[in-house]
């Protein structure tokens, strides 16, 4: 069964720091684009950041950049977010995302997705 596993979310103080962190269980995504997004009570889940296989290609959204990192671990098929000087705004639930992966056994490309961990930030 293909997995992805996130954790590290939890309570923190804005301007602190938190690494949530995603791995992979089932199959490897070493030569996949990971990617991280968000979502907060009432709104619509959004993009955060995104890596691709080699790590050569690097995108944020403008709300988090300068203060998150995106970075992986292909040998523990591990995808890392590293978030520091945390707002009250970036309190939401954070997904791991592997999209448009090619399933052999499907013959198709399937979007995976994690259950997510919660990011609470207290004024």
């Amino acid at each position: 069964q293909v997995q992805l596993v996130e954790s590290g979310g939890g309570l923190v103080q804005a301007g602190g720091s938190l690494r949530l962190s995603c791995a992979a269980s089932g199959r490897t995504f070493s030569h996949y684009t990971m990617g991280w997004y968000r979502q907060a009570p009432g709104k619509e889940r959004e993009f955060v950041a995104s890596i691709t296989w080699s790590g050569g290609m690097i995108d944020y959204a403008d709300s988090v950049k300068g203060r998150f990192t995106i970075s992986r671990d292909d040998a523990k098929d591990t995808v890392y977010l590293q978030m520091n000087s945390l707002k009250p705004e970036d309190a939401a639930v954070y997904y791991c995302n592997a999209p448009h992966v090619f399933v052999t056994e499907l013959a198709s490309h399937v979007d995976y997705w994690g259950e997510g961990t919660l990011v609470t930030v207290s004024t």
